[in-house]
């Protein structure tokens, strides 16, 4: 728990917003750049455990469970934070920051620091909320360099599914899912926090933005979905583009489009955000749709998508009246860095 909350401190003081600006150039040294931060920071982590930690964190890049993943309270492989000693919870973090920005790592201590929150609002004797049941899983070698075969990392537990796949030196930066329960907390030091507040307001931004003949675009739905369409286990080919184009909108509500986006993509650290964002423009901003569906009213259930020819990123807040966030980055092309592995096997690279 001092962890926890001594992270959220460290990084309330830092907190950073991903640049506006992003590199035209040079793409793949950045991502070789991101790759080696990434690689050697998972290296140190697993050489910080102990033996046995070691071979339940360490797997094979083969090894089934790497793309098995899911944000219910469940049994994980790999090694949790509250079976690490200080100084492996410390290279964890360093892992963690070498993957994400501080807005994204932010995001992810006070997703684990809920676990505190819904435990003294469900009262349950016997309670499995705990802040330090998150645990990280590696599989393949970090270690070996560039002309190594692909590896690839993960952080999962309640509301966090985190997913790396590095690739040749590109790094694969999704499924990505964050959710917070309660979405607002309703009582003690920290009420009215809501970890995921600009995912949800920025959305409604753009929504009351919108023209009446725009609306019948966007709303495709008066009931919203009782959780996110692209879900564990679900391809994300059956999430259609329906909705609202950017190429039908003005000028400010394109700007808004571009600063939800960037809400995503701006958790991941910023080298590989810039590449997130010049892999989307490249595919068209103009062909993004957003779709609502659900009430306008705050408080009520309502659900939105932000959907391209690459990607789908997807809203959901209808559970505990209304108190209860999903929202998934998925990639249509490198969930589990699938075409990076493709494109690397065409290459001649049996592993």
């Amino acid at each position: 728990m001092r962890f926890v909350f001594r992270t959220l401190l460290v990084l309330a003081a830092t907190f950073a917003v991903t640049p506006s600006g992003m590199a035209a150039d040079g793409d793949r040294d950045v991502d070789s750049a991101s790759a080696a931060r990434m690689a050697a920071a998972a290296t140190t982590f697993l050489r910080s455990l102990t033996p046995e930690l070691r071979a339940r964190a360490a797997l094979p890049f083969d090894e089934g469970a790497r793309q098995d993943w899911h944000y219910i309270p469940r049994e994980r492989l790999g090694v949790a934070f509250k079976a690490m000693d200080e100084t492996q919870r410390h290279a964890a973090q360093d892992l963690l920051r070498a993957a994400l920005s501080s807005t994204g790592v932010n995001k992810v201590e006070q997703i684990m620091a809920l676990e505190t929150v819904l435990r003294e609002i469900e009262k349950r004797p016997n309670s499995r909320r705990d802040p330090l049941a998150y645990s990280i899983v590696v599989f393949g070698d970090p270690s070996a360099g560039a002309a190594a075969a692909p590896w690839a990392w993960k952080l999962e537990g309640h509301h966090l599914a985190l997913n790396f796949t590095s690739v040749n030196q590109q790094t694969a930066v999704t499924p990505a899912f964050l959710g917070s329960s309660p979405a607002q907390i309703p009582h003690g030091d920290r009420a009215g926090q809501r970890v995921l507040a600009a995912e949800e307001d920025i959305a409604r931004e753009l929504l009351a933005s919108l023209t009446a003949e725009q609306r019948l675009a966007a709303i495709i739905a008066d009931v919203a979905p009782a959780d996110i369409l692209a879900s564990p286990g679900r391809s994300i080919d059956a999430v259609d583009m329906s909705g609202l184009a950017v190429s039908a909108m003005r000028g400010e509500q394109r700007a808004i489009v571009e600063r939800l986006l960037r809400t995503y993509i701006g958790n991941m650290q910023q080298s590989l955000a810039e590449r997130e964002w010049q892999r989307i423009a490249a595919a068209g901003i103009e062909s993004l749709r957003f779709a609502w569906m659900g009430s306008e009213q705050r408080g009520e259930g309502h659900y939105y998508r932000l959907s391209g020819p690459t990607f789908v990123i997807e809203y959901d807040n209808t559970q505990s009246g209304a108190n209860h966030v999903h929202s998934v980055w998925r990639d249509r092309q490198r969930d589990f860095g699938r075409d990076l592995l493709k494109e690397h096997l065409e290459h001649g690279h049996p592993h």
